[in-house]
């Protein structure tokens, strides 16, 4: 065996003993959002800053840095990636202390729980100051980022989540998309006034019924339960490993239908990391290629295949013999695709959703900067929701303090939940081209054969190309939010001229 093999198989194995690391963090954060009582919290932000700064040492190690240094290139194109997602790991970790790397996952995991007791409360002052610790060890570790990378302190953080797309870029788009939204949504709603609506029966829906419905169409969705779980938590997620997916999500009795798309897009999530080339698993490039690409995943299950009129043509004969009463298809469709201005960017319809990412990254730009003080949040955030939106929160929890993102030093995470759905529609588009009959299929609740394509275009792909270069692969076509607003067109007012 050659130095470079030597050196590259030395390599391989440090990437998986991080990765299994971070994955045995994985684990604990999965428990600590969805088993862990209160009581455990401080050791569990114990644990989990240990683990961060064991796999923040081995990644900073003079064994990698020797190894990588000894590795000029490798000619097969798998490989070739995987060696520059470990040279990009590297640099990264290296350019942060270790101190800093474990005091942020402790102010993360201590700020996190408090979180959870302050949304309930709408208590926002309770949480401020764990928050500004957040924020301040935010500002810092970006900081340093930008400096390594040559990125703007935030395009550094943005970084951390997809590669390979900058705010510079995602500033048009949403412009654009505000101006679309602002003639879009008055027809949108104009529409639906004219066309009527019609209801569901009220509840209770049974929460088990609504679990066991959940699990079912989950699995008939593809995601395989003999490596995953359903379990309930305050914020749906999905976390996990590739061979242990666990999915959460929280229910409500007088409406199954927050669960029951909570799930779905989970799902998506799921089938994506179950879908993962598995002969690269635990290296960089066996990885999902960024959290863009991920949520375009998830969103073309709940919002491309679930929310279609084949599969809701489907679903209402399903949903009507679990729960004992008749739900028609025009009930379903009116309550998962009526146009509100929503409070809360998770029960969102898809034309205003947007619209809560363009706030959040804004304020999330502005945090990072040091142009908005944590203490001005609240205000900022409802003057911000008031301006994209026309509606105000009459409280913090339907504010602020609505995401865990934050909370949990997430910053530059949001831009991904819009690029991803314009993602999406665009794989969507190029899917109905490949493989006719898609509906067909989603009509008999049959999603197999778009997640079959998306296993060949997408998933199987690992992070061997960016997010661009994935899209321009799978679709022959740049990233381009055409096939969104086309899409929201036909579905939310067809017929009219925006």
């Amino acid at each position: 065996m050659n130095a470079y093999a030597s050196a590259y198989t030395r390599l391989k194995q440090s990437f998986s003993r991080i990765a299994a690391l971070d994955e045995a963090a994985a684990m604990l954060g999965w428990d600590a959002a969805a088993m862990m009582p209160a009581g455990g919290a401080e050791a569990r932000g114990e644990q989990m800053a240990t683990l961060a700064g064991l796999s923040h040492e081995m990644l900073v190690s003079n064994a990698i840095a020797d190894d990588l240094a000894a590795v000029a290139a490798l000619d097969d194109a798998w490989d070739g990636a995987n060696l520059a997602l470990m040279r990009d790991a590297h640099v990264r970790a290296t350019a942060i202390p270790r101190d800093l790397v474990e005091a942020s996952s402790r102010a993360n995991s201590v700020c996190e729980t408090i979180w959870r007791q302050a949304r309930p409360a709408s208590d926002f002052p309770m949480v401020r100051d764990a928050l500004a610790e957040v924020v301040r060890l935010t500002r810092e570790k970006a900081g340093i980022l930008a400096q390594t990378l040559a990125l703007t302190p935030y395009d550094a953080l943005m970084s951390q989540y997809q590669r390979g797309v900058t705010a510079a870029e995602i500033r048009p788009v949403f412009a654009n998309y505000e101006a679309f939204l602002e003639t879009a949504l008055p027809a949108a709603e104009s529409y639906q006034r004219r066309n009527g609506v019609a209801d569901l029966p009220p509840g209770p829906y049974l929460v088990a019924t609504q679990e066991a419905l959940c699990r079912r169409l989950s699995a008939d969705a593809g995601l395989d339960y003999g490596s995953a779980r359903l379990d309930r938590s305050a914020h749906p997620f999905c976390g996990g490993t590739q061979t242990d997916i666990r999915i959460t999500t929280r229910y409500d009795e007088q409406d199954f239908c927050q669960a029951l798309l909570g799930v779905l897009h989970e799902t998506g999530h799921g089938l994506y990391e179950q879908n993962l080339p598995r002969q690269y698993m635990r290296q960089p490039v066996g990885a999902a290629a960024g959290m863009a690409i991920h949520e375009s995943q998830s969103l073309i299950i709940e919002m491309q295949a679930v929310r279609s009129d084949a599969y809701l043509g489907y679903l209402a004969p399903v949903v009507s013999q679990a729960f004992g009463r008749v739900i028609s298809a025009a009930g379903l469709k009116a309550r998962l695709r009526h146009v509100a201005r929503s409070l809360i960017r998770v029960e969102a319809d898809e034309l205003t959703y947007p619209a809560h990412v363009i706030l959040r990254f804004r304020l999330e730009e502005a945090l990072v900067s040091g142009d908005l003080a944590v203490a001005d949040l609240p205000a900022a955030w409802n003057d911000g929701l008031h301006a994209v939106l026309g509606i105000t929160p009459p409280d913090d929890r339907q504010g602020c303090l609505q995401d865990i993102h934050w909370y949990d030093g997430a910053f530059g995470y949001f831009p991904s939940y819009t690029l991803g759905a314009m993602a999406a529609a665009q794989l969507m588009a190029a899917a109905r081209l490949a493989v006719p009959g898609l509906d067909d299929g989603f009509a008999r609740g049959d999603i197999a054969p778009l997640t079959a394509w998306l296993s060949q275009n997408v998933h199987s792909l690992g992070a061997k190309l960016g997010f661009h270069e994935m899209l321009a692969q799978a679709t022959g076509e740049a990233f381009s939010a055409q096939a969104f607003e086309a899409q929201l067109t036909s579905r939310y007012f067809p017929h009219q001229v925006t």
